[in-house]
């Protein structure tokens, strides 16, 4: 499973949010869309928005998410306990 978590500088949802994987102990790549065009045009084809923390997790868009819906997600699909 990948997890793509899109983020934006001094967000502190973000900062959450990067906090709790690192926790867990998930593999993730963070994609900081303020000083990458790129990225942000990704997260804005993905999800329709630019709102961040958004995570893209194997394929399946959470868009503007907290760590409560991420956490849910991850023990739903028994990934976390």
């Amino acid at each position: 499973m990948k997890i793509i978590i899109y983020t934006k500088t001094s967000c502190p949802w973000c900062k959450d949010a990067l906090d709790f994987l690192k926790s867990n102990s998930l593999p993730f790549e963070e994609r900081e869309v303020l000083h990458n065009p790129e990225y942000l045009a990704e997260l804005e084809a993905k999800s329709k928005q630019n709102k961040t923390p958004t995570f893209d997790i194997g394929g399946l868009i959470f868009p503007d998410s907290d760590v409560d819906q991420l956490r849910d997600y991850l023990i739903e699909k028994k990934i976390i306990s």
